[in-house]
């Protein structure tokens, strides 16, 4: 019985992860108006399926962390009601903020939840202080860096956008030259192929039907791809922690579990994003298509970099965290929003603790 509730409760927790964090990497392609809606939705569940598929290779670290290892005793860490009430307080409390539209964090939840749970088990408190160096440091330092690294980059993207410059679209079109045969030769001259660079304008004009690359679509290109690297990142990130609440009972297999957490979390992500989509992509700042790009890259560098060394960073944070420097450079947040986002942030962790710990209560 408590199996089956364990392996629901994760689907649950699967499937509100998939709602509320699916569309944070392609936020910034719907708010710039780069993608559609369902375009970028169908992006980002395909990356995060394939960061769901590589993720306990890239960052298994992560699975350890999540597993309780240092603030759990070691009798609870593959309990069945330990492990159930950290799902169900996961999942309830990331479904509430999704139903709300609001941005928050699973990594926040499940840290709550482990706090919740140790605490109906007894633990002492002197015995939780590995959570502050495992768990708190990187949540807090996650969004900060963002914001340092994002702000000054979307500035000085602000600035060289508006600096007066040629108005033409420059551009590269690839052109097949055949040079003209030798007199008398047998064989047919080869072609050469020739890259041309010049405006769009005159491409368009004395090379019609030229394969083309302009600095629109090239920008485009890569706004694109460094939104799939976001959605791929967090899924690396948050597969583990989801899925090592199932890897944890010896009789569930490694492949069923991540199976179960990855189809779940894509689910989750096409049919329940909207909400969130809204508030990430357009009530905290308009977004250019450049320093959309911007915010990608900063998300997905900074989660790339710490899932390997197993740190837990919040891909929700980091995101918020790169939007928000981008709303800073260009001096236009919608406060109320922000501060309603910070407010989640600040109410999911000890949420999370007090319903696992009713649900410890009620399940041990």
């Amino acid at each position: 019985m408590l199996l089956a509730v364990l392996i629901v409760a994760v689907a649950l927790l699967a499937w509100a992860n998939g709602a509320n964090d699916n569309f944070k990497g392609v936020a910034t392609l719907y708010g710039s108006g780069a993608l559609g809606y369902r375009t970028a939705l169908g992006w980002a569940t395909a990356a995060t399926l394939a960061g769901s598929a590589l993720s306990l290779a890239i960052a298994g670290g992560l699975q350890a962390r999540f597993a309780g290892n240092g603030i759990l005793p070691q009798e609870l860490e593959a309990s069945l009601p330990a492990l159930a009430s950290i799902a169900l307080a996961g999942a309830a409390t990331i479904l509430l903020a999704s139903r709300l539209g609001l941005p928050t964090s699973t990594t926040h939840a499940l840290t709550g939840a482990l706090l919740g749970v140790a605490l109906a088990a007894g633990t002492p408190w002197s015995a939780l202080a590995p959570m502050g160096r495992l768990f708190a440091l990187p949540l807090v330092l996650g969004p900060l860096v963002a914001i340092a690294l994002a702000w000054p980059a979307a500035w000085l993207a602000k600035r060289a956008a508006e600096r007066p410059g040629p108005s033409a679209d420059p551009c590269a079109c690839l052109v097949s030259v055949e040079p003209a045969p030798a007199q008398g030769a047998s064989l047919s001259a080869v072609a050469t192929p020739l890259l041309v660079f010049g405006r769009r304008a005159d491409c368009e004009r004395d090379l019609p039907g030229a394969p083309a690359l302009t600095a629109r679509s090239a920008a485009h290109a890569m706004h694109v791809l460094s939104a799939g690297t976001v959605c791929f990142a967090r899924a690396v990130n948050d597969t583990p922690k989801i899925a090592t609440l199932l890897l944890a009972v010896p009789a569930t297999s490694r492949w069923g579990g991540l199976g179960l957490v990855a189809v779940a979390m894509a689910a989750g992500g096409w049919l329940g994003a909207r909400r969130v989509a809204e508030t990430m992509s357009r009530r905290i700042t308009a977004i250019p298509q450049g320093q959309g790009f911007l915010a990608n890259a900063v998300t997905a560098a900074l989660v790339l970099a710490a899932s390997p060394l197993g740190l837990p960073l919040s891909t929700t944070h980091v995101s918020c965290g790169s939007i928000f420097g981008i709303a800073l450079a260009r001096r236009s947040a919608e406060r109320r929003t922000v501060a309603t986002i910070l407010g989640a942030w600040l109410t999911t962790l000890p949420l999370g603790a007090l319903i696992a710990y009713a649900s410890y209560a009620a399940l041990a």
